[in-house]
């Protein structure tokens, strides 16, 4: 058989050119197939042949190779220097790839191209290095609107977006950011102070050292040299004066916004509004607790499912027939209450920009969405809006079983709660948590979408447009393929 054996190993040492048939342990009869890594290709191996045919990859490299314009992201292109730079629509495809199988960090995805058949497949064998898929990520956020429309669109297409009931809610998505790598508003005023002293003590030292040096060796520095140690020193002091001034803006601009909304609540005209509201600002003094974040400043404390962290919240319109997004955006507001107005523009925006006709049946949003602002908008908006009012209060008139005229002088919370609780208004509103509440499990349990990697509002924004755009996707991919999404 061409074996030889040497006295220094336990294993046998096989001449390459004899052909080893598969051999049985001993006592077994049983012949087994033959398998040989060293066994050369009788033919030139395509990659191709690698791939089953009704794999997800290869329906995401359909969808961006024939059904998506990427223009946009190749005239970035024009005026770049250097070095040629990895295909944009291979890129897009790693990145649509990873992301809808949970695979977000760009160290994993180069790792994936060398040992994954898939992303082998989709990269063509090129295997581009980190750097380069996260710096392609952060470049092109901004084009990744342009691609959910484009996709939106491809779902409307294919009979995914029903606009019956659409369901409004937020989830608080995990910032790249420490809770240690903080300080309160109360602490932020001592540290100041405390560096401040320090760094002037430096600055004195140094102007000591230098008429010292001066007088021994003459005037030959430049004297413009800050110390490695004044230099952090100072840094850190810009950035804890930025996050007083960022927390003490913030308390003005919420003191503002709830003198605005009393006011408007009681009927003053916009003068009186805005007076009531620059009064308020000029009071307003933060919450000594109040913390800001030096790892990811635009961050903001917030409570999640297991504890609190800084967060984003992630607001979201969904469509009931298919869990299809509509409209997204990314906020560093914990509360709801203010985006209502906002994305309900956006979703009409984005079903318009799509060439989807018609608007929704009713869109249905919980109580943290319920304000007198926005009762106002809704009894005054062409669309059909239904919002949870939370508990009855002492002295609201409203039935369990509402029967017979609306009285006259109901407020709008009376109204909407009397709604709610007739027959179509539990049947609608009972099907909400079925819409949205999915539609942020699988992205965060099939996407890893809970936790953000990319750093900033922009940076939040862009990457959960990612996720949404992959979760159309696979929505899209599920309906026209009949394997399903394979598990990360």
């Amino acid at each position: 058989m061409g074996e030889n054996r040497r006295a220094d190993t336990l294993f046998p040492v096989v001449d390459e050119e004899v052909e080893r048939p598969a051999k049985a342990p001993a006592g077994r009869s049983k012949v087994f197939r033959h398998a040989d890594r060293a066994q050369s290709f009788l033919l030139p191996p395509s990659i191709d042949d690698w791939l089953p045919a009704e794999h997800t990859a290869r329906f995401i490299a359909e969808v961006v190779d024939e059904m998506l314009d990427l223009s946009a992201v190749y005239d970035s292109y024009v005026e770049a220097v250097g070095a040629p730079p990895y295909d944009p629509a291979m890129m897009l495809k790693l990145l649509l790839y990873g992301y809808s199988t949970g695979v977000t960090s760009s160290r994993e995805m180069e790792r994936r191209c060398q040992v994954d058949v898939a992303f082998r497949w989709l990269s063509a064998n090129v295997a581009p290095d980190y750097r380069s898929i996260s710096r392609f990520r952060r470049r092109h956020l901004v084009a990744l609107d342009g691609l959910f429309i484009q996709v939106l669109a491809l779902c409307a297409r294919a009979g995914l977006v029903g606009l019956g009931r659409v369901a409004l809610d937020g989830t608080k998505l995990r910032a790249s950011a420490s809770r240690h790598k903080a300080m309160s508003h109360e602490r932020l005023g001592p540290k100041i102070d405390e560096i401040k002293a320090q760094v002037a003590a430096m600055l004195a030292e140094a102007e000591a050292v230098d008429a010292a040096e001066d007088a021994t060796f003459g005037e030959g520095r430049r004297g413009d040299e800050l110390p490695k140690e004044l230099a952090t020193k100072e840094g850190r002091l810009a950035k804890l004066r930025a996050a007083k001034e960022a927390i003490e803006a913030e308390a003005r601009a919420k003191a503002a916004a709830k003198a605005k909304e009393k006011a408007i609540a009681e009927g003053k005209d916009d003068e009186a509004i805005a007076d009531a509201a620059e009064r308020a600002a000029s009071l307003a003094k933060p919450d000594k607790k109040a913390q800001r974040n030096f790892t990811d400043p635009e961050s903001r404390m917030m409570k999640t499912t297991d504890g609190f962290h800084y967060a984003y919240n992630a607001q979201t319109v969904v469509d009931e027939d298919s869990q299809v997004v509509l409209a997204t955006e990314v906020t560093n507001q914990a509360a709801d209450v203010v985006a209502l107005v906002p994305m309900t523009a956006a979703m009409t925006a984005n079903l318009e920009a799509a060439g989807i006709n018609g608007a929704p049946a009713v869109l249905l949003a919980d109580a943290g969405y319920c304000s007198e602002a926005n009762l106002e908008w809704i009894e005054n908006s062409e669309h059909d809006v239904l919002v949870a009012t939370g508990r009855i209060k002492a002295g609201e008139r409203v039935a369990e079983a509402p029967r017979g005229r609306i009285p006259k002088d109901a407020t709008r919370r009376e109204r909407m709660a009397r709604r709610l609780r007739t027959k179509a208004g539990r049947a609608d509103y009972a099907t909400r948590k079925t819409i949205v509440e999915p539609a942020f499990g699988q992205m965060k349990v099939r996407q890893a979408a809970g936790h953000l990697r990319l750093r900033g509002l922009n940076g939040a924004r862009g990457e959960w447009a990612l996720h949404v755009i992959c979760h159309n996707l696979r929505k899209l991919g599920a309906s026209s393929a009949p394997a399903p999404l394979p598990a990360n």
